[in-house]
């Protein structure tokens, strides 16, 4: 991307800061270091959504995926989509990460296999730190943890749980495999709260820092309703509820004071799946409103509800605004959204940075350099209007990369 000499600058400032990762979905470094990878991992996780959007059939891209199937064959099936989605953002994180750890400034049919043979002889023990602490200058990256085995590094990688590993109660069986997990008897819903309180307090005692939930529609928490519903279940192990319905509204709203007890930190998925709709941020006020003293962590700034999200920011004193994600949805959106950001909303309150990756983490550098040329594009303009010095931009820009997410999460770096 060409740049003025005053985002030059401040790119070349923005490299020297330590970096907190705000989120993530990479696994334990021994469990990532048996995935198989080659040249078209570079092009998985988001950018599978713009090839199947652009007209790839979804089982052509599980097996463009599938190491069982000769490399050969994959690339002919995934080449030609390629065209469709270069230019796209989702993949010039990947194509920046290839430049910067493999030397190739594209990918066609004369390098792709030297590509994926490099890729697989770095894909070993010490990659995270080779990737994450030594090139990015993350301090530490916070990662969706999918299991209750916390088998990471937490020197580098320290998890947030999933809030619905609990609360999406929809039948007997999940009560039960979850009561046998923690060796308890269940027999009410003030029984199973009891196990909720425990799983949480197993959590912050392994490390987590947080919860993960996503935006719905939930309800208001009626505790009869929540008790019948549980009772029903606990009758009938064929009843299986909907997605959404009271029982998990009420268990949601009671984790989230337990996660202000145990000082954790809630973070909430909004926008952009599937239908986007149901995603909407603001269905999180009234949760926002009822828990005061319960911090709430906003992902991928609400979009595409971004000013909706920033008045959020801007009304409750108990939400922070996190940029993860965004820089590679549309740095246009993530750019607009940071000049608002600056006017509505106390600057303590704006995360930075979040690669939201799964593999290959080399992406997460990718990431990482276009979070940093928008926020000095951001930054640049301000102090070109006489707005603030650059001495101002840059104490701004360290917050939101570091001690933003480190006193909001409580990091001990």
């Amino acid at each position: 991307m060409k740049l003025s000499p005053m985002e030059e600058n401040l790119v070349k400032v923005f490299e020297d800061f330590e970096i907190i990762d705000a989120h993530e979905h990479l696994p334990p470094e021994n469990l990532y270091n048996e995935q198989n990878v080659d040249a078209l991992t570079l092009f998985s996780h988001y950018t599978r959504y713009d090839m199947i959007t652009s007209g790839m059939p979804e089982q052509i891209f599980e097996a463009i995926q599938d190491p069982r199937i000769p490399l050969e064959k994959r690339w002919k099936m995934f080449f030609p989509f390629l065209e469709n989605i270069k230019h796209g953002s989702y993949a010039r994180a990947a194509f920046i990460a290839m430049k910067e750890f493999y030397g190739f400034d594209r990918i066609d049919d004369s390098n792709y296999k030297e590509l994926s043979k490099m890729m697989a002889e770095q894909n070993k023990p010490g990659i995270y730190h080779r990737v994450l602490r030594e090139r990015c200058k993350i301090r530490v990256a916070l990662t969706q943890a999918d299991s209750d085995k916390l088998d990471y590094d937490l020197d580098l990688l320290v998890p947030l749980m999933l809030l619905d590993s609990y609360a999406a109660v929809r039948s007997k069986k999940i009560v039960e495999d979850r009561s046998s997990l923690l060796n308890m008897k269940v027999k009410t819903l003030d029984d199973y709260l009891d196990l909720v309180k425990k799983g949480m307090e197993g959590w912050r005692s392994k490390g987590a820092v947080g919860i993960k939930m996503v935006s719905n529609p939930y309800g208001d928490p009626e505790r009869g309703k929540a008790v019948a519903l549980f009772d029903a279940i606990m009758r009938d192990d064929k009843i299986q509820l909907p997605e959404i319905n009271p029982l998990r509204s009420y268990i949601t709203d009671t984790m989230l004071q337990i996660a202000s007890e145990l000082g954790m930190v809630v973070a909430v998925h909004t926008g952009v799946w599937g239908d986007f709709r149901i995603l909407d941020p603001t269905h999180m006020i009234p949760m926002i409103m009822r828990h005061p003293q319960t911090k709430f962590d906003i992902y991928h700034m609400g979009v595409p509800w971004v000013r909706e999200t920033a008045i959020m920011g801007k009304n409750f004193p108990n939400v922070w605004l996190n940029l993860c994600w965004c820089h590679i949805l549309s740095p246009k959106i993530a750019c607009s959204a940071m000049d608002e950001l600056i006017d509505l909303v106390p600057t303590n309150k704006i995360i930075a940075f979040g690669g939201d990756y799964h593999k290959p983490v080399e992406k997460v550098y990718g990431h990482l350099v276009m979070a940093r040329e928008n926020i000095a594009k951001v930054l640049a303009k301000r102090i070109e209007d006489g707005l603030m010095t650059e001495d101002e931009a840059v104490t701004i820009a360290e917050k939101w990369f570091f001690r933003n997410p480190r006193e909001l999460y409580n990091l001990e770096v």
